[in-house]
């Protein structure tokens, strides 16, 4: 059965959001069982089967509008295009009923809304995102940070992500105060992705910034992790207007 999990942030109630766990849907072996994304070699009717369950038991106001993540910056309209599945790693809504979405296995949802529920965005951002600037290419969509909320969904912990040193120098030379968010333990370094999304809300202004603060590698039963298992499926993090 699928229990998806609800963001816990005062979002207004006009803004509905959930993400999905791996459990409750028909994909087997590697992807099971909830797997939503269909670039990972997983068998296609699953797929369908799964995102048809999705639509049904969370009671969604339309399909989600699937995006083709790239680890880029692009971040577009969710009704707008008229491709089956545009190319961009993140989009927003002002209109009722249009699902925004992102697929991840490690990387980091972010869901964005204003205090009046007019606007809603959905952001995809793993590290390549993070540094490339990918949230406030989001933020420039939407109303002005100071009215916003933010949400930082599961994602690969401070505790499981190694990472070398060139990528936290990278970091460091967008925000020194970036060093905060990498930990060295036995030589090496490990980040803190949640904990650089947060900064970079903040810092943009975000009025206010929450974190699910879950673990997609420590948490098997309920996340799929691309680092952990490489072959794995998907989950999907979705935010509308009712």
């Amino acid at each position: 059965m699928i229990a998806p999990l609800l963001p816990d942030w005062p979002a207004p109630p006009r803004v509905r959001a959930l993400v999905t766990t791996r459990a409750g849907g028909v994909s087997a072996g590697h992807y099971a069982s909830l797997n939503l994304a269909t670039h990972v070699g997983d068998d296609p009717a699953a797929v369908a089967a799964n995102r048809h369950r999705l639509l049904a038991t969370c009671a969604l106001p339309a399909a989600p509008r699937w995006l083709n993540q790239v680890h880029g910056t692009a971040v577009i309209e969710a009704a707008a295009s008229g491709l089956e599945m545009p190319t961009a790693d993140g989009a927003f809504t002002t209109q009722r009923g249009v699902v925004c979405a992102v697929l991840t296995a490690d990387c980091l949802p972010i869901l964005l809304c204003d205090r009046a529920g007019t606007t809603v965005a959905a952001v995809h951002a793993g590290w390549r995102g993070l540094a490339a600037g990918v949230i406030a290419a989001a933020l420039t969509q939407l109303p002005p940070a100071a009215d916003l909320l933010g949400w930082v969904g599961p994602g690969i912990g401070p505790q499981h992500y190694q990472v070398g040193a060139e990528l936290r120098a990278q970091f460091l030379a967008l925000d020194p105060a970036h060093a905060a968010a990498f930990s060295q333990r036995a030589g090496a370094w490990y980040a803190d992705l949640a904990q650089l999304a947060v900064r970079q809300l903040e810092q943009a202004g975000v009025g206010g910034v929450y974190s699910s603060g879950l673990c997609t590698y420590a948490n098997p039963t309920d996340f799929f992790s691309f680092r952990r298992d490489p072959v794995c499926g998907r989950i999907a993090s979705l935010i509308w207007i009712a």
